[in-house]
């Protein structure tokens, strides 16, 4: 049975077709019936139809407005092109390949246009078709006009209900996690439960897969990266907050306690400066509180006891909370145009921050253009598409042929199942449809002022009912509208519809070819390969993390090797993710690996890798330790190779504790670094436990499985 659509969704449909409506109307019936341009009508109607109904634009109101005026010049470009290129059926078909890879291409480096593109290849489509009319392009581009300008002022008046930014979530997130933090410093009990599973549920919801797609900052300028990096880093101040309120209670040293309080002030300084305010005068500025932060790795007591590794423990995890929102701090800052130089902050986790705009384009342009990317297999397979249907409809000289490649632009998607699943309802309403503007075209003959009087109707049905309705209602609702449009710009017949039959069904066919063809599986099957590449990358940098912990001078061209390929990989890997979970899930229940556990632990060791090598001391450490360390990492290391093969029986993961007897061996000061690198490895474990599935955690010093 298929799922009904909520209400929230049906109205905002119905209120976006409101907009859409009136603004084609307003410019499309002037057009027709007073100026009797029929190329101006056209484009009139067709643009609030491009960018109101087929593209997403992100926002409310006057963010919608902004993005339509972004995007009119490309859309003008783009009509310029096509009727340029329309003067043979080759080079048109040049175009439309050219045109979809390179808009699939910018709309990886910038979200926002992500929603537009469809609406951007229409208006290529729409001008690549004969008649090869140079004359009728100042009418092409005053109708482009015309029909974005009135939808513009239908947003302006009529706005959509404004959502929760992905920055406002950020900013709440971080306004909880100084509640906590200053909870945490001044009890001594232990936390609520429902505190923990509200840390842990908010975490969740700050997933960019929980987001909007037009609205998570996926893109390659500064801003979006600084913001990506910030929902990230606020993720783990949330996941770590509720890990250290699930420890048992016990007296936090004072250390600890001031570090926490740091750590409340700066969540809620951030929070305002990512509403866009200035933060209130706190207690500390970030270089303060990195100086706390590193002076606080040395307020370990001397004394020796049993209880002095569980102390370490819990002391190196508020730090672990302390990284976390220093990152945040310094991302929000580099997003706002802030560029700061802050002491004791890895310069390899910030990158991007002095690079250009133009090479952090160049940076993602290049790092998906090999077919493992999902970006480069989505730009093909669509150009791909889109260039054969424009020759098929060339050559067989189909009427009205730009309905074929406007099929496989809105028909197509990223695995075969689901293409084959869309056409099919897609070819049932459009012969519905088909059938239902014959009997119309019949009935009303010559009779213009009835198409007048449906069209508005009509339209306000189709766009209020196909986008939540499916395929089916969207194709056959889609066809009435065409159908009494075209008759008002010149007669037409029954024919008209069986047109619009043979265009969807060619289109349909080229789409679900272009499918089986290239890259099927879509990011089911990508996603295997590119965290199985993640893990091969990272193995190597967690033993080059643990060398760098331990020696004060170690190698560093293999870490920095191994760190640059694991964030590609990393990056990779997040965007066959992104793609897989809009994908439809398979019949059959999946039961293997947690794709997001495989990113969760790529991206752990990346910030182990960036934070832990600037806590190493110059203390003499004593070989046994370092022994430790380096078997330790290994082990971590020769699991994650393994689990790259993603084993049907799972993995066994080898941890090792620190043990007392050595650990009584190390001076202070270099012990808390020691046990922050045992935690790290320990938290490794558990991520690839998750990912791939275990027959127990061993711990060699208990010998017991690790729940």
């Amino acid at each position: 049975m298929a799922k009904l659509p909520s209400p929230a969704k049906s109205i905002a449909a119905g209120r976006n077709a409101v907009r859409v409506t009136v603004a084609s109307l307003v410019g499309f019936y002037p057009a027709a019936h007073l100026l009797d341009r029929p190329v101006l009508a056209i484009y009139a109607l067709f643009a609030p139809i491009a960018f109101g109904v087929m593209s997403s634009l992100p926002g409310s109101g006057r963010r919608r407005v902004g993005t339509l005026l972004r995007a009119l010049p490309a859309a003008a470009a783009l009509v310029v092109l096509g009727t340029v290129l329309a003067v043979s059926t080759w080079s048109a078909a040049a175009g439309v390949l050219l045109v979809g890879v390179v808009l699939t291409f910018c709309a990886a480096c910038a979200p926002r246009l992500a929603g537009v593109v469809p609406g951007l290849q229409l208006f290529y489509i729409l001008a690549c078709f004969p008649p090869y009319a140079p004359g009728t392009l100042p009418e092409r581009l005053t109708g482009l006009t015309v029909g974005v300008a009135l939808l513009m002022v239908c947003e302006s008046l009529f706005p959509q209900p404004a959502q929760p930014s992905y920055d406002t979530r950020i900013a709440d997130a971080l306004d909880l996690a100084a509640q906590t933090a200053r909870q945490l410093a001044r009890s001594r009990h232990a936390a609520d439960p429902r505190l923990v599973e509200r840390l842990r549920t908010t975490g969740r919801d700050l997933r960019l897969s929980q987001q909007p797609l037009e609205s998570r900052p996926t893109g390659a300028s500064r801003a979006d990266r600084g913001m990506a990096q910030a929902g990230a880093a606020t993720r783990r101040v949330l996941d770590q907050l509720a890990a250290l309120a699930e420890l048992p209670a016990a007296p936090l040293d004072l250390a600890s306690q001031t570090l926490l309080r740091d750590i409340a002030a700066t969540c809620a300084g951030t929070a305002q400066m990512v509403r866009g305010r200035r933060p209130a005068a706190g207690p500390e500025p970030m270089e303060e509180m990195t100086a706390q932060f590193l002076a606080a790795r040395g307020s370990i007591p001397v004394a020796r006891g049993h209880g002095l590794h569980a102390l370490l423990r819990r002391q190196s995890t508020v730090l672990t909370v302390a990284v976390s929102a220093m990152t945040v701090r310094t991302a929000v800052a580099l997003a706002n145009g802030v560029e700061r130089s802050v002491p004791g902050l890895p310069h390899e986790q910030f990158w991007y921050s002095r690079s250009s705009t133009a090479r952090l384009w160049l940076i993602r342009m290049t790092g998906n253009f090999t077919p493992r990317s999902v970006v480069f297999q989505n730009a093909f397979r669509t150009a791909l598409g889109l260039a054969l249907a424009r020759i098929v409809a060339g050559s067989l000289d189909l009427s009205h042929g730009f309905w074929v490649l406007l099929a496989v632009l809105t028909l197509g998607r990223t695995t075969a199942g689901a293409t084959w699943s869309v056409v099919r309802s897609a070819a049932v309403g459009t012969l519905v449809g088909a059938l239902a503007a014959g009997l119309l075209l019949t009935g009303a003959g010559d009779t213009v002022q009835v198409y007048e009087y449906l069209l508005a109707p009509l339209m306000l049905i189709a766009f209020s009912v196909g986008p939540v309705g499916g395929p089916a209602w969207a194709q056959g609702l889609f066809t009435l509208v065409v159908s009494t449009a075209f008759a008002q710009i010149a007669p037409v017949t029954w024919q008209l519809a069986e047109a619009r039959i043979i265009d969807v069904l060619t289109g349909s066919a080229i789409g679900l070819m272009c499918g089986l063809l290239a890259w099927p599986s879509g990011a089911h099957a990508e996603i295997r390969r590119g965290m199985s590449a993640l893990f091969l990358a990272a193995a190597p940098l967690v033993r080059a993390t643990a060398d760098a912990v331990t020696d004060p001078t170690p190698p560093h061209d293999a870490a920095t090797q191994a760190l640059q390929l694991t964030l590609h990989r990393l990056r990779i890997a997040q965007a066959a993710y992104a793609q897989y979970r809009a994908e439809p899930a398979p019949r059959a229940p999946e039961n293997g690996p947690d794709w997001l556990a495989c990113i969760n632990y790529g991206a752990r060791t990346l910030v182990g890798a960036y934070w832990l090598p600037t806590s190493r001391t110059t203390a003499a450490i004593p070989p046994t330790a370092v022994r430790w360390a380096r078997e330790a990492a290994d082990d971590i290391a020769t699991a994650t190779r393994h689990a790259a093969t993603f084993p049907a029986t799972g993995i066994r993961v080898r941890t090792t504790t620190l043990p007392p007897h050595i650990a009584a061996q190390i001076p202070v000061e270099a012990l808390s670094p020691l046990v922050d690198l045992e935690v790290w490895l320990r938290a490794l474990a558990t991520d690839l436990e998750t990912a791939v599935g275990t027959h127990g955690h061993t711990d060699t010093q208990t010998g017991s499985p690790r729940m």
